[in-house]
């Protein structure tokens, strides 16, 4: 009987460990609101965007509350700062949602590497060349890798060879960011797409 107490209080305490770090916490306001507002005097935009022109904190507050509204503090850097009264949690909406649509429209740029060997066949050659074309058509980098084995290291000439041909098929498609390198065993060169405006 005792045992059995011991496993469950012991189960127990692994479930209460389990979480994952600190309990969410809700964030903060980053923008200055209602009386976290310091300066004493104001620069009033209305809630329907009228200027009302340089008004006390408190009362700017009171404006906000009378119609059920959050002063928010826009511009902290000017003097007096200028402060509007809207829907503060809107405001933060909008914002996000801004945020979002911009971030959806950003291209991320990766980087794509495709492997040859110094004595690749010319059908393994070309399947591999169109894998670099369709990456540099997607607007993706293409790391291309001369990779040496065993004593192939000692032909590096061979891989300088393959690389010039590389460059040569795709120089109406690519210009080249990284000229050829030895990096341990493998010769790397680096090329993008050029950009067509």
């Amino acid at each position: 009987m005792a045992i059995r107490q011991n496993f469950d209080k012991r189960v127990n305490t692994i479930a209460v460990r389990r979480g994952r770090g600190r309990p969410q916490q809700p964030e903060a306001p980053k923008d200055n609101i209602n009386e976290a507002i310091r300066s004493s005097d104001v620069r009033l935009i209305d809630a329907e965007g009228e200027q009302r022109g340089v008004v006390s904190t408190v009362e700017a507050i009171a404006l906000a509350k009378e119609s059920s509204l959050d002063l928010v503090e826009i511009s902290a850097k000017s003097n007096p700062p200028v402060c509007r009264i809207m829907d503060y949690g809107k405001y933060q909406y909008q914002k996000q949602k801004k945020a979002h649509e911009a971030k959806k429209k950003q291209k991320q740029v990766q980087v794509k590497e495709v492997k040859f060997r110094p004595g690749t066949d010319i059908g393994d050659y070309n399947v591999k060349l169109r894998n670099v074309v369709k990456f540099l058509e997607n607007g993706d980098r293409v790391k291309v890798t001369i990779w040496f084995r065993g004593r192939e290291i000692t032909h590096k000439e061979l891989g300088m060879a393959m690389l010039e041909r590389v460059r040569e098929d795709l120089k109406e498609l690519a210009t080249v960011l990284q000229m050829p390198k030895m990096e341990g065993r493998s010769l790397q060169m680096m090329i993008a797409p050029i950009k067509t405006q």
